[in-house]
């Protein structure tokens, strides 16, 4: 139960405060231990060995660590404990950032300002965004919605209720690693092999779940839910990501749009399949549609885990 509060604690402060500089944040200090051995380690030989080692130290450092803090916390009162616990929790969720995100780049849209708009993008998404037209950029903001709904703020969650402050900074030290080094280009490619597989293995589930919870309770256009979720299992599998496909499909049905397709990466044109049924015009409208759902769809997975929660507080009460 203290799991349960101190989540749900954690929650309301990323609606609220986001992520404030002012406040110490974890992650940053993951992201320059990350960086000290990228910079040592990605070269010469060995380098798959050695991304494979560095995961193991972050994740160990964070896991301990985090541990050490929360348990010293509730050691000396259960109050204290919920806190440190709701604090290092709320690190690891993206939500307030995601929106905020998601309306630096609607703003300019809708005041057709497509060059702060498209500057806006680029500091979101790995593609080039100089030759955006506004369904390309309302697409490139949807999607980086739909995949981090769950990366940023279902499966931190699922973690911090199964092993608290301590899992849930581990799956965030992982997560970090991936989008750091996790990449499929030469320079990280067997770096970073290590980073995006452990990545990969954890959110399989979390993907899965969020997406099924979406479309089990948001209204669909389709005239019965099997239909819906016969869609949402064959177009996750279009995505070339394991998990990504779950999230970016989910969203592509639930708003009658078509994510995927072509994308420049450092001029280099690279196509993908499309995913979902194009009902509607991507427009910059979309974008608020999207932040609105993975909002919902953040409330749904907050009382999915109390009901989850309090039925297994109280099968090992019963026990």
């Amino acid at each position: 139960m203290e799991h349960l509060i101190a989540i749900t604690v954690a929650f309301l402060l990323d609606l609220w405060l986001g992520d404030p500089r002012w406040l110490p944040h974890p992650v940053r200090v993951i992201g320059s231990l990350i960086h000290f051995f990228e910079k040592r380690w990605n070269k010469g030989r060995f380098r798959r060995f050695k991304g494979i080692v560095m995961v193991i130290i972050i994740c160990c450092l964070v896991s301990v660590i985090t541990w050490s803090v929360t348990l010293l916390a509730y050691h000396v009162h259960v109050v204290l404990g919920i806190v440190i616990e709701s604090y290092f929790i709320w690190t690891t969720i993206a939500l307030k950032g995601l929106k905020e995100a998601s309306m630096d780049v609607y703003t300019p849209l809708v005041r057709s300002d497509y060059a702060k708009a498209r500057q806006q993008l680029s500091m979101i998404v790995g593609r080039d965004t100089d030759h955006l037209d506004e369904s390309g950029m309302v697409r490139g903001t949807v999607e980086t919605v739909a995949e981090n709904t769950s990366d940023g703020i279902t499966a931190p969650l699922i973690f911090a209720l199964l092993g608290g402050a301590p899992l849930a900074m581990l799956y965030r030290a992982v997560n970090t690693c991936d989008s750091m080094v996790g990449y499929r280009h030469e320079q990280y490619y067997y770096f970073g092999w290590a980073s995006a597989r452990l990545d990969d293995v954890l959110n399989w589930f979390p993907a899965r779940l969020t997406a099924i919870l979406l479309l089990s309770l948001e209204r669909t256009r389709y005239q019965t839910k099997e239909e819906g979720f016969k869609l949402l299992f064959s177009q996750s599998k279009r995505h070339p990501s394991p998990n990504s496909g779950w999230g970016e499909a989910a969203f592509a049905l639930l708003l009658g749009i078509q994510l995927g397709g072509e994308n420049r990466y450092f001029g280099e044109v690279s196509t993908k399949p499309t995913i979902g049924i194009p009902y509607v015009k991507m427009k910059a409208d979309h974008i608020k549609a999207a932040h609105q759902l993975m909002i919902r769809g953040t409330l749904y997975f907050i009382t999915f885990l109390w009901i989850g929660g309090v039925a297994i507080e109280m099968a090992i009460t019963r026990s």
